[in-house]
């Protein structure tokens, strides 16, 4: 029994020296390890042999990139207005051996070193300095904490400053501030909006109205074209008229005297014909009386007897004389005349129609200058007249 239990101290014994003398270190930790005391070495990332109970590890120390945040300050600005600000720094152990000996709580010194830097830099600025200068303010703390952090073997990569909290008065106000600025920019832009809207306006009356202008020229164009083509065409016609009506009455006289010639009319057939024409003269407004003279009768005996013979029954009778066969007669169409009575429409005429016709089929916009559709240069000018 006595055997039994000396084994059993006996293996106990063992089984702490083996635990006494074999440590395992992880990767990314380093362990700091002491002799009677006394720092030897530093190992990480292995198995380590140790004399037990004279080696021991006096501390494992983590090498990845911490991240700790601290709890807002207190912060007082160059103006006199208390900020709480509430930072996160980034380090990372790169000696363990002086990150155990040179400081007993590295996280807790990173902590105060930060929040009295922070004081430092930010009492030098204003409030609006200190919102508006993030980047800066991180730049200079993480330059002061890494040259203060190298002895205690920390090396601080970054320093954020998590959120700047002014006093609720000094927020309403800024508040404020804000919905005023924000107000007068939609003011500003409502004003800008108007603005634009206006001109718009304007420059599409304008244009509208050098359109009109323009159309209105053009239609007084060929209005005044056409007029006046009217009357050239009224004229020619008139023209054609009044030599159709002459013509007319030539070959209408001429008609009547060669019947009366072929007739050889007497001097009775004369006096009748002339009382016949009497109450057709005396039907105008201003022919009241007629005097038919006394010696009517005899003037047509002479006039029969210049102009006639006597014939078997010795009446005297119009006889033409070989002379009046030979007088010239009126002419019919000449060449001259010829093309007034076409009906066809005038080359020219036909011309302005179908540039009418092609006009009105055109777009008004087409008509107005590019200058113009861009905009005129100068206010109220307007283009020179197409021909």
């Amino acid at each position: 029994m006595a055997a039994l239990i000396v084994l059993a101290v006996i293996v106990v014994l063992v089984v702490i020296l083996v635990a006494k003398s074999v440590a395992l270190v992880p990767q990314a930790e380093a362990a700091v390890i002491e002799r009677l005391g006394r720092y030897v070495k530093t190992v990480s990332g292995q198995l380590t042999f140790l004399i037990p109970f004279v080696d021991r590890i006096r501390a494992k120390v983590d090498l990845r990139e911490r991240v700790v945040s601290f709890a807002p300050q207190p912060v007082i600005t160059q103006d006199n207005l208390t900020l709480s600000i509430d930072t996160v720094v980034y380090f990372q152990v790169t000696n363990p051996q002086a990150a155990v000996y040179e400081i007993s709580n590295y996280i807790a010194a990173v902590e105060q070193l930060t929040i009295t830097t922070l004081r430092n830099v930010v009492g030098g600025m204003t409030l609006e300095e200190t919102l508006t200068s993030r980047d800066s303010i991180n730049g200079q703390l993480r330059g002061v904490l890494d040259d203060a952090t190298g002895r205690w073997g920390l090396r601080v990569a970054r320093v954020e400053l998590k959120s700047i909290d002014p006093p609720p008065s000094i927020q309403e106000s800024m508040e404020k501030q804000m919905k005023a600025d924000r107000e007068k920019r939609a003011t500003i832009l409502t004003a800008e909006g108007h603005r634009e809207s206006s001109i718009k306006t304007a420059e599409g009356a304008k244009q509208s109205q050098i359109l009109s202008a323009e159309g209105a020229k053009q239609a007084a164009i060929l209005a005044a074209e056409g007029e006046r083509q009217s009357r050239i065409l009224r004229a020619q016609g008139e023209r054609a008229a009044k030599y159709l009506q002459a013509q007319g009455e030539a070959k209408s006289i001429e008609k009547v005297f060669a019947a009366i010639k072929a007739g050889k009319p007497t001097p009775e057939m004369l006096a009748y014909q002339y009382l016949q024409t009497l109450p057709q003269m005396a039907q105008g407004d201003a022919n009241k009386v007629w005097l038919v003279p006394s010696d009517f009768g005899d003037a047509l005996k002479g006039f029969a007897k210049t102009l006639g013979a006597p014939g078997e029954d010795g009446v005297f009778r119009y006889e033409p004389s070989a002379e009046a066969e030979d007088l010239p007669r009126p002419e019919d169409d000449s060449e001259e005349v010829a093309g007034w009575f076409e009906t066809k429409t005038d080359p020219a005429v036909e011309r302005a129609v179908r540039a009418a016709e092609a006009v009105a089929r055109t777009p008004v916009e087409s008509l107005v200058p590019e200058h113009l559709l861009g905009g005129a240069d100068e206010p109220g000018e307007l283009p020179p007249a197409k021909e």
